[in-house]
């Protein structure tokens, strides 16, 4: 029997309370059953016998009992699926709502709603769609008068103390700026219990950067204090970690938007690296080549370039960006380029741990790479990101060269590949790329490269005229990939 995914799709607005949509009066919906107390994430109808293979959890469940011939197992199913409440309507199926259910959703703990027969299930759907945007709106306003207030503060001139300051009354708790070995750097807002207190310095150790493979953020409970902490861009183990009374929706953008600004105000204080990366840039826009910059980068590299979008399509703005240039361990952020707004570009330094997967986010990575052989870092990390989102893939990282291929010196591979592949336009060599690192996957090719698949299809078809082979035989493809690869 199939079961829900480990990770539902996130909500398109934040949680809203059972208790507002039971106090909408013209719905004339009546909790007979259950705790009061749930939050409803979405709305689905259905009157198959067992739903529990297609919910997601967080659903208020709306069902005429059409097939319900055991109301047990039928509360238990739901309950096991994450289902946040059951809406039952009466008539035509039933006068009223059967006793049995009833009594299961007081065992189970499932709030159990009537709904009268005047009520259309399309009514509370919109309407609870209704309260959602209005949540959703709440909380927009909520963070954009939050990043004002922090962008004013960052530029009082005491702006550290400040920003935490008002990140404190933002999110009504305490917030503090830890180093690796817990030391308290700045501190604004009521302090918590001891007991907390200690939690949260033990938390700001998970996401310190001075230990190989540590998480970007981290979240805890103590008691009824909610605890987080979030590792600040920069490297040296610097942490802003949070203490809450309680969570609500923009809690954690109006904390990111703090750790990009505390990352940028914290970089002057992280010594040496992040001054001599300012002054190579400098020589860069004043004319000196990559050459000529490079003891200040790091005199052998390597570098890793990065390429990243929204999973859900949006384009990223500054802040966001920023976010997760913080998140990787890196300040070199290019937020999009006119001709490509939605793709994120982040330089990452040697001393920089492996970018992992995050969450809301498709990567592509370039193998580690000298600072002169950069453009082509840039060009193989926007192939991966291709890979990556043509096979639903939150990360792909392109190889270095290694094995049989690292054995032909690379300037004679490079005029192989250049005198092999000379028909082809750059058009079509990119499809062919493409269609043979996706093992000749039509669909998959189209959608990393944003055509039909009827137009890869002529592609590729034109691609075998030029080249005058056959692009079925393994020993030719093989020998076309390991020229795409080097050209």
């Amino acid at each position: 029997m199939p079961t829900p995914p480990a990770t539902a799709p996130q909500p398109p607005a934040p949680p809203i309370p059972l208790a507002e949509l039971l106090a909408r009066e013209d719905l004339g919906l009546r909790r007979i059953a259950g705790p009061a107390d749930a939050e409803l994430l979405w709305v689905h109808t259905s009157e198959m016998a067992d739903p529990y293979p297609y919910l997601l959890g967080g659903e208020l469940l709306l069902s005429a009992g059409v097939l319900l011939t055991d109301p047990d197992r039928y509360v238990a199913r739901l309950v096991e699926a994450g289902a946040a409440a059951l809406g039952f309507g009466v008539r035509p199926v039933y006068e009223a709502v059967p006793e049995a259910l009833v009594e299961a959703c007081d065992r189970y703990g499932l709030p159990l709603l009537e709904v009268p027969p005047e009520t259309p299930f399309t009514t509370i759907a919109r309407a609870v769609w209704r309260l959602m945007a209005e949540a959703r709106h709440r909380e927009l306003r909520r963070v954009t008068r939050a990043q004002q207030a922090l962008a004013t503060a960052a530029a009082r001139p005491d702006p550290v103390p400040a920003v935490l300051h008002q990140l404190a009354a933002q999110l009504s708790g305490r917030a503090v700026l830890l180093t690796a070995r817990g030391e308290e750097v700045h501190a604004a807002g009521r302090r918590p219990p001891p007991e907390a207190a200690a939690a949260l310095t033990r938390l700001a150790r998970v996401v310190a950067r001075e230990r190989p493979g540590s998480p970007a953020s981290a979240t805890d409970t103590h008691g009824d204090t909610h605890l987080a902490a979030y590792a600040l861009g920069g490297g040296e183990g610097l942490v802003l970690s949070l203490a809450t009374h309680r969570r609500e929706p923009g809690d954690h953008t109006v904390a990111g938007i703090a750790v990009v600004l505390l990352s940028l105000l914290a970089a002057p204080h992280q010594g040496a690296d992040a001054a001599d990366r300012s002054a190579a840039l400098v020589r860069l826009l004043l004319g000196a080549t990559p050459a000529e910059v490079a003891p200040l980068l790091g005199p052998d590299g390597p570098w890793t370039v990065i390429h990243a979008r929204r999973s859900d399509g949006t384009a990223p703005d500054a802040l966001t960006a920023g976010a997760l240039g913080a998140s990787l361990g890196s300040a070199l952020v290019d937020a999009g380029r006119e001709d490509d707004d939605e793709t994120v570009r982040v330089l990452l330094p040697a001393t920089a741990r492996e970018a992992p997967p995050h969450p809301g986010w498709t990567l592509g990575v370039s193998a580690p790479t000298p600072l002169p052989a950069l453009a082509a870092a840039d060009i193989r990390a926007a192939r991966a990101l291709a890979h990556a989102e043509a096979t639903r893939t939150p990360l792909k990282a392109d190889a270095p060269v290694t094995g049989l291929a690292a054995l032909i010196p690379p300037d004679q591979a490079a005029a192989h590949a250049r005198t092999l592949l000379a028909p082809l336009a750059p058009p079509l060599a990119d499809t062919l790329r493409c269609w043979l690192s996706l093992h000749g996957s039509w669909d998959r090719t189209a959608v990393a490269l944003s055509v039909h698949r009827n137009t890869v299809r002529q592609r590729i078809g034109r691609c075998a005229e030029l080249l005058d082979v056959d692009l079925n035989d393994m020993d030719v493809r093989t020998e076309l990939w390991f020229a795409l690869r080097r050209e």
